[in-house]
Protein backbone atom coordinates (compact mmCIF):
# COMPACT_ATOMS: atom_id res chain seq x y z
CA UNK A 1 0.00 0.00 0.00
CA UNK A 2 1.25 3.24 -1.12
CA UNK A 3 1.49 6.03 1.55
CA UNK A 4 0.63 9.16 0.69
CA UNK A 5 3.10 12.52 1.09
CA UNK A 6 1.69 15.04 3.09
CA UNK A 7 1.71 18.31 0.94
CA UNK A 8 1.52 20.75 4.01
CA UNK A 9 1.44 24.04 0.86
CA UNK A 10 -1.65 22.11 -0.49
CA UNK A 11 -3.23 21.17 2.29
CA UNK A 12 -3.01 24.79 3.34
CA UNK A 13 -4.05 26.42 0.20
CA UNK A 14 -7.20 24.30 -0.27
CA UNK A 15 -8.26 25.64 3.76
CA UNK A 16 -7.56 28.96 2.51
CA UNK A 17 -9.46 28.84 -0.53
CA UNK A 18 -12.20 27.40 0.92
CA UNK A 19 -12.59 31.06 2.83
CA UNK A 20 -14.52 29.29 5.52
CA UNK A 21 -11.38 29.64 7.75
CA UNK A 22 -11.61 27.08 11.23
CA UNK A 23 -15.57 28.02 11.86
CA UNK A 24 -16.17 26.19 8.59
CA UNK A 25 -14.40 23.08 9.74
CA UNK A 26 -16.15 23.50 12.77
CA UNK A 27 -19.71 23.87 11.45
CA UNK A 28 -18.83 20.57 9.10
CA UNK A 29 -18.55 18.46 12.34
CA UNK A 30 -15.09 17.30 11.54
CA UNK A 31 -14.10 14.92 14.24
CA UNK A 32 -10.38 14.72 13.31
CA UNK A 33 -8.63 18.12 13.34
CA UNK A 34 -6.69 18.59 9.35
CA UNK A 35 -3.07 17.46 9.80
CA UNK A 36 -1.88 21.23 8.64
CA UNK A 37 -3.29 22.38 12.25
CA UNK A 38 -1.41 19.27 14.19
CA UNK A 39 1.59 20.83 16.63
CA UNK A 40 5.05 18.15 16.44
CA UNK A 41 4.29 15.70 19.34
CA UNK A 42 4.92 16.65 22.98
CA UNK A 43 4.94 20.54 22.02
CA UNK A 44 2.53 21.00 24.61
CA UNK A 45 4.03 19.18 27.04
CA UNK A 46 7.48 20.70 26.99
CA UNK A 47 9.72 22.20 29.62
CA UNK A 48 8.12 25.29 29.94
CA UNK A 49 5.42 23.71 31.99
CA UNK A 50 1.96 24.86 32.58
CA UNK A 51 1.04 26.34 36.10
CA UNK A 52 -1.91 27.98 37.80
CA UNK A 53 -2.20 31.63 38.12
CA UNK A 54 -2.51 31.54 42.08
CA UNK A 55 1.17 30.28 41.90
CA UNK A 56 1.98 33.58 40.50
CA UNK A 57 1.42 36.69 41.78
CA UNK A 58 0.38 38.34 37.84
CA UNK A 59 0.33 42.19 38.31
CA UNK A 60 -3.36 43.91 38.88
CA UNK A 61 -2.65 47.37 38.85
CA UNK A 62 -5.71 49.57 39.64
CA UNK A 63 -5.90 52.98 38.47
CA UNK A 64 -9.47 53.96 39.99
CA UNK A 65 -6.59 56.13 41.98
CA UNK A 66 -4.15 57.10 39.64
CA UNK A 67 -5.10 60.61 39.76
CA UNK A 68 -4.69 60.80 43.78
CA UNK A 69 -1.76 59.07 43.90
CA UNK A 70 -0.25 58.41 40.10
CA UNK A 71 3.28 58.39 41.22
CA UNK A 72 2.03 55.23 43.17
CA UNK A 73 0.63 53.36 40.11
CA UNK A 74 3.67 54.95 38.12
CA UNK A 75 5.51 52.57 40.55
CA UNK A 76 3.54 49.60 39.97
CA UNK A 77 3.99 49.61 36.00
CA UNK A 78 7.09 50.12 36.27
CA UNK A 79 7.68 46.76 38.40
CA UNK A 80 5.43 44.94 36.61
CA UNK A 81 6.78 46.47 32.72
CA UNK A 82 10.54 45.14 34.10
CA UNK A 83 9.71 41.59 35.38
CA UNK A 84 6.78 40.59 33.42
CA UNK A 85 6.20 42.82 30.23
CA UNK A 86 2.84 42.03 30.89
CA UNK A 87 0.27 43.72 33.36
CA UNK A 88 -3.78 43.26 34.25
CA UNK A 89 -5.76 47.02 34.35
CA UNK A 90 -8.81 47.22 36.39
CA UNK A 91 -10.29 50.75 37.38
CA UNK A 92 -9.61 51.93 33.97
CA UNK A 93 -12.18 54.15 32.67
CA UNK A 94 -13.61 51.45 29.51
CA UNK A 95 -17.31 51.19 30.05
CA UNK A 96 -18.10 47.32 30.68
CA UNK A 97 -20.79 47.75 27.92
CA UNK A 98 -18.43 48.67 25.33
CA UNK A 99 -16.14 45.80 26.19
CA UNK A 100 -19.03 43.75 26.12
CA UNK A 101 -20.54 44.77 22.71
CA UNK A 102 -17.11 44.41 21.18
CA UNK A 103 -17.34 40.95 22.04
CA UNK A 104 -21.03 40.23 20.97
CA UNK A 105 -20.01 42.02 17.67
CA UNK A 106 -17.01 40.11 16.91
CA UNK A 107 -19.38 36.69 17.61
CA UNK A 108 -22.17 37.96 14.93
CA UNK A 109 -19.64 38.41 12.54
CA UNK A 110 -18.08 35.28 12.71
CA UNK A 111 -21.67 33.25 13.28
CA UNK A 112 -23.66 35.08 10.72
CA UNK A 113 -24.22 33.45 6.90
CA UNK A 114 -20.60 32.15 5.37
CA UNK A 115 -21.24 33.77 2.25
CA UNK A 116 -22.06 37.26 3.79
CA UNK A 117 -18.91 36.58 5.66
CA UNK A 118 -16.48 35.41 2.98
CA UNK A 119 -17.20 38.53 0.88
CA UNK A 120 -14.79 40.10 3.57
CA UNK A 121 -12.07 37.47 2.92
CA UNK A 122 -8.98 39.01 1.68
CA UNK A 123 -5.44 38.23 2.13
CA UNK A 124 -4.29 41.29 1.15
CA UNK A 125 -3.06 43.59 3.93
CA UNK A 126 -3.85 46.95 2.05
CA UNK A 127 -7.36 46.26 2.28
CA UNK A 128 -8.89 48.50 5.00
CA UNK A 129 -10.69 45.16 6.30
CA UNK A 130 -8.98 42.11 6.61
CA UNK A 131 -11.27 38.82 7.27
CA UNK A 132 -9.02 35.41 7.02
CA UNK A 133 -7.37 32.43 9.26
CA UNK A 134 -3.66 32.81 10.40
CA UNK A 135 -2.18 35.71 8.55
CA UNK A 136 1.30 33.55 8.35
CA UNK A 137 -1.15 31.11 6.74
CA UNK A 138 1.76 30.36 3.95
CA UNK A 139 4.62 31.86 5.56
CA UNK A 140 4.94 30.30 9.44
CA UNK A 141 6.87 26.87 9.66
CA UNK A 142 4.35 26.01 12.37
CA UNK A 143 1.54 24.29 12.35
CA UNK A 144 -1.84 26.75 11.39
CA UNK A 145 -3.65 27.69 14.57
CA UNK A 146 -7.15 26.98 15.66
CA UNK A 147 -8.49 30.42 15.39
CA UNK A 148 -10.27 33.01 12.38
CA UNK A 149 -9.48 36.84 12.66
CA UNK A 150 -10.64 40.31 11.17
CA UNK A 151 -8.47 43.01 11.06
CA UNK A 152 -8.32 46.80 10.67
CA UNK A 153 -6.28 49.98 11.09
CA UNK A 154 -8.67 52.39 13.35
CA UNK A 155 -6.53 54.87 13.72
CA UNK A 156 -4.83 57.12 11.75
CA UNK A 157 -7.10 56.30 8.66
CA UNK A 158 -9.96 54.59 10.33
CA UNK A 159 -12.35 53.10 7.24
CA UNK A 160 -15.37 54.47 6.52
CA UNK A 161 -17.89 53.33 8.60
CA UNK A 162 -20.13 51.76 5.45
CA UNK A 163 -16.65 49.55 4.74
CA UNK A 164 -16.85 47.74 8.04
CA UNK A 165 -19.46 45.03 8.45
CA UNK A 166 -22.60 45.66 10.09
CA UNK A 167 -22.58 42.82 12.13
CA UNK A 168 -19.90 44.78 14.44
CA UNK A 169 -19.36 48.49 12.83
CA UNK A 170 -20.94 50.31 15.76
CA UNK A 171 -19.49 48.07 18.46
CA UNK A 172 -15.51 48.64 16.31
CA UNK A 173 -16.18 52.62 16.41
CA UNK A 174 -16.45 52.83 20.04
CA UNK A 175 -14.25 50.63 21.34
CA UNK A 176 -11.70 52.02 19.11
CA UNK A 177 -12.61 55.55 20.99
CA UNK A 178 -11.37 54.01 24.18
CA UNK A 179 -8.62 52.12 22.97
CA UNK A 180 -7.06 56.11 22.19
CA UNK A 181 -8.09 57.33 25.51
CA UNK A 182 -6.69 54.61 27.60
CA UNK A 183 -3.86 53.72 25.34
CA UNK A 184 -2.84 57.87 25.98
CA UNK A 185 -2.96 57.76 29.40
CA UNK A 186 -0.87 54.39 29.40
CA UNK A 187 2.24 55.83 27.49
CA UNK A 188 2.35 58.80 29.87
CA UNK A 189 2.32 56.36 32.64
CA UNK A 190 4.84 54.28 30.85
CA UNK A 191 6.96 57.31 29.83
CA UNK A 192 7.06 58.04 33.38
CA UNK A 193 8.19 54.71 34.74
CA UNK A 194 11.39 55.08 31.99
CA UNK A 195 12.32 58.53 33.87
CA UNK A 196 11.16 60.15 31.21
CA UNK A 197 8.70 63.41 30.39
CA UNK A 198 4.72 61.63 30.24
CA UNK A 199 4.97 63.43 26.44
CA UNK A 200 8.10 60.86 26.00
CA UNK A 201 6.36 58.08 24.05
CA UNK A 202 3.78 60.12 22.34
CA UNK A 203 5.99 62.40 20.83
CA UNK A 204 8.04 59.46 19.06
CA UNK A 205 5.04 58.37 17.18
CA UNK A 206 4.10 55.25 19.39
CA UNK A 207 0.17 55.95 19.48
CA UNK A 208 0.23 57.29 16.14
CA UNK A 209 -1.61 53.97 14.58
CA UNK A 210 -4.25 51.57 16.26
CA UNK A 211 -4.23 48.23 14.68
CA UNK A 212 -6.71 46.15 15.44
CA UNK A 213 -7.08 42.43 15.49
CA UNK A 214 -10.34 40.71 16.34
CA UNK A 215 -10.15 36.79 17.21
CA UNK A 216 -12.59 33.89 17.13
CA UNK A 217 -11.30 30.62 18.31
CA UNK A 218 -13.96 27.80 18.20
CA UNK A 219 -14.54 24.61 20.19
CA UNK A 220 -11.57 21.88 18.93
CA UNK A 221 -12.31 18.50 18.68
CA UNK A 222 -8.71 17.56 19.79
CA UNK A 223 -7.13 20.54 22.12
CA UNK A 224 -4.23 18.72 22.80
CA UNK A 225 -3.31 17.75 19.48
CA UNK A 226 -3.28 21.99 18.21
CA UNK A 227 -2.96 25.10 19.10
CA UNK A 228 -5.21 28.44 19.03
CA UNK A 229 -2.25 30.93 18.95
CA UNK A 230 1.45 29.68 18.75
CA UNK A 231 4.05 31.14 21.58
CA UNK A 232 5.38 34.72 20.31
CA UNK A 233 5.61 38.30 21.20
CA UNK A 234 4.09 40.83 19.88
CA UNK A 235 5.58 43.41 17.45
CA UNK A 236 3.53 46.54 19.01
CA UNK A 237 4.91 49.23 20.80
CA UNK A 238 1.92 48.85 23.25
CA UNK A 239 -0.84 46.08 22.97
CA UNK A 240 -4.06 46.41 25.03
CA UNK A 241 -5.87 42.94 25.21
CA UNK A 242 -9.34 42.19 25.81
CA UNK A 243 -10.77 38.22 26.50
CA UNK A 244 -13.97 36.91 27.48
CA UNK A 245 -14.27 34.46 30.58
CA UNK A 246 -13.12 31.78 28.77
CA UNK A 247 -10.12 32.01 29.17
CA UNK A 248 -7.19 30.33 27.81
CA UNK A 249 -4.05 33.35 27.70
CA UNK A 250 -1.09 31.58 28.73
CA UNK A 251 2.16 33.89 29.58
CA UNK A 252 5.86 32.91 29.84
CA UNK A 253 7.15 33.64 33.16
CA UNK A 254 10.70 32.24 34.10
CA UNK A 255 10.51 29.45 31.89
CA UNK A 256 6.19 28.64 32.64
CA UNK A 257 3.35 29.16 31.36
CA UNK A 258 1.09 30.98 33.45
CA UNK A 259 -2.70 30.92 33.28
CA UNK A 260 -3.64 34.75 32.60
CA UNK A 261 -7.22 35.56 33.83
CA UNK A 262 -9.18 37.50 31.81
CA UNK A 263 -8.40 41.08 31.84
CA UNK A 264 -7.12 43.82 29.68
CA UNK A 265 -3.41 43.69 29.76
CA UNK A 266 -0.49 45.43 28.26
CA UNK A 267 3.19 45.68 27.34
CA UNK A 268 6.18 47.34 25.56
CA UNK A 269 9.85 46.92 24.36
CA UNK A 270 12.78 49.63 25.32
CA UNK A 271 16.14 48.46 25.24
CA UNK A 272 15.00 45.57 27.41
CA UNK A 273 14.20 47.79 29.97
CA UNK A 274 10.99 46.87 29.85
CA UNK A 275 10.28 43.25 28.40
CA UNK A 276 7.94 41.97 25.39
CA UNK A 277 6.15 38.91 27.97
CA UNK A 278 6.12 35.75 25.48
CA UNK A 279 2.40 34.02 25.34
CA UNK A 280 0.17 31.47 23.33
CA UNK A 281 -3.67 30.78 23.58
CA UNK A 282 -5.07 27.02 24.30
CA UNK A 283 -7.35 25.25 22.02
CA UNK A 284 -10.26 24.26 24.21
CA UNK A 285 -12.64 21.36 23.32
CA UNK A 286 -16.07 22.89 24.68
CA UNK A 287 -16.30 26.51 24.05
CA UNK A 288 -15.93 29.36 21.87
CA UNK A 289 -13.24 31.72 23.14
CA UNK A 290 -13.52 35.63 21.93
CA UNK A 291 -10.26 38.47 21.88
CA UNK A 292 -9.88 41.70 20.97
CA UNK A 293 -6.27 42.95 20.85
CA UNK A 294 -5.49 46.98 20.35
CA UNK A 295 -1.92 46.97 18.58
CA UNK A 296 -0.63 50.83 19.33
CA UNK A 297 1.68 50.70 16.14
CA UNK A 298 1.75 52.03 12.40
CA UNK A 299 3.26 48.34 11.16
CA UNK A 300 2.77 48.48 7.79
CA UNK A 301 2.08 52.49 7.21
CA UNK A 302 4.23 54.63 5.62
CA UNK A 303 6.08 55.65 8.06
CA UNK A 304 10.37 57.25 7.81
CA UNK A 305 10.51 57.33 11.45
CA UNK A 306 13.44 55.26 12.62
CA UNK A 307 13.03 53.70 15.73
CA UNK A 308 16.01 52.17 18.54
CA UNK A 309 16.70 52.58 22.45
CA UNK A 310 15.80 55.85 23.66
CA UNK A 311 18.85 58.40 23.95
CA UNK A 312 17.62 59.08 27.26
CA UNK A 313 18.08 55.53 28.58
CA UNK A 314 21.50 55.05 27.15
CA UNK A 315 24.68 55.43 29.12
CA UNK A 316 28.28 53.68 29.32
CA UNK A 317 26.89 50.83 31.81
CA UNK A 318 23.75 50.71 29.45
CA UNK A 319 24.81 50.84 25.89
CA UNK A 320 21.98 50.41 23.01
CA UNK A 321 21.71 46.46 22.75
CA UNK A 322 19.89 47.09 19.31
CA UNK A 323 20.17 48.93 15.84
CA UNK A 324 18.39 51.63 14.63
CA UNK A 325 15.52 50.33 12.22
CA UNK A 326 11.91 51.43 10.53
CA UNK A 327 8.55 50.01 12.18
CA UNK A 328 8.32 49.05 7.90
CA UNK A 329 11.29 46.75 8.19
CA UNK A 330 10.82 45.42 11.53
CA UNK A 331 6.88 44.38 10.65
CA UNK A 332 8.17 42.85 7.15
CA UNK A 333 10.36 40.51 8.70
CA UNK A 334 7.87 39.64 11.38
CA UNK A 335 5.14 38.63 9.18
CA UNK A 336 7.51 36.52 6.85
CA UNK A 337 8.71 34.91 10.24
CA UNK A 338 5.34 33.51 11.69
CA UNK A 339 4.39 33.08 15.23
CA UNK A 340 7.16 30.57 15.45
CA UNK A 341 8.12 31.20 19.04
CA UNK A 342 11.45 33.14 18.35
CA UNK A 343 11.77 37.09 19.16
CA UNK A 344 12.05 39.03 15.72
CA UNK A 345 13.60 41.57 17.69
CA UNK A 346 16.72 39.36 18.65
CA UNK A 347 17.91 39.90 14.50
CA UNK A 348 17.92 43.78 15.00
CA UNK A 349 20.62 43.05 18.40
CA UNK A 350 23.80 45.05 17.83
Amino acid sequence: MVTKEFDSYSERKAFDEAKAGVKGLVDARVTEIPRIFRLPQGTLSDKKHSVSASDFAIPIIDFAGVHASRELVVEKIKEAAENWGFFQVINHGVPISVLQEIQDGVRRFFEQDPEVKKSYFTRDAAKKFVYNSNFDLYSSSSCVNWRDSFACYMAPDPPNPEELPVACRDAMIEHAKHMMSLGALLFELLSEALGLSSEKLKSMDCMKGLFMIYHYYPPCPQPELTIGTNNHSDNSFLTILLQDQVGGLQILHHDCYIDVKPIPGALLITNDRFISAEHRVLSNRNETRISVASFFSTNMLPNSTVYGPIKELLSEENPPKYRDFTLEEYTKGYVNKGLDGASHLSSFKI
